[in-house]
């Protein structure tokens, strides 16, 4: 991957609600490979349990780095994990961007998202507040860090089949 740049200064709210929905189309086409293309090697997918934010110390239903994400999507693509055989179908509707930062070469965009699952004939729905810690690079935006607080995430949280 190119190198980093610095943020811009005019930070348009419309290109980073623009790539989060083209993260959540990936996702909905289980397009894993096109996902891992969005990351930086130094990011983290992280979907924790608890309230808190120092995610090293910590319960996470995920805490995955370059390796961890590579490993996940492994399993999903080749049908190792239970929770994935057979991969449940999504929707993704994600709104309420608000830009909460902007230093050095970070951008914070926080939103709102609505995962609705089908698989076995049944639907389930899972909110989250989304918090992406972005970087424009030569090759356009890229993520840094995702954080996925679901609703529910401390007792009503199953296995899943796909990435938040």
């Amino acid at each position: 991957m190119s190198g980093i740049t610095t943020v811009d200064k005019d930070i348009d709210l419309q290109e980073l609600a623009a790539f989060v929905w083209r993260e959540a189309d990936i996702l909905d086409r289980c397009d894993y490979d096109a996902w891992l293309a969005l990351w930086t090697e130094d990011g983290h997918y992280i979907v924790p349990i608890g309230k808190g934010e120092n995610y090293e110390d910590q319960v996470n239903v995920c805490y995955d780095d370059a390796k961890m994400r590579r490993m996940r999507v492994e399993r999903f693509q080749q049908g190792f994990s239970i929770s994935s055989a057979p991969p449940a179908d999504t929707v993704r509707t994600v709104s309420r961007f608000v830009l909460q930062g902007a230093t050095g070469d970070e951008i914070v965009l926080g939103c709102a998202e609505h995962v609705v699952e089908n698989k076995f004939g049944r639907q389930r729905i899972y909110a989250a507040n989304l918090t992406y810690t972005l970087v424009r690079t030569d090759d356009g935006l890229r993520i840094r860090n995702k954080v996925a607080r679901l609703l529910n995430s401390d007792g009503e949280l199953t296995a899943f089949s796909y990435l938040f």
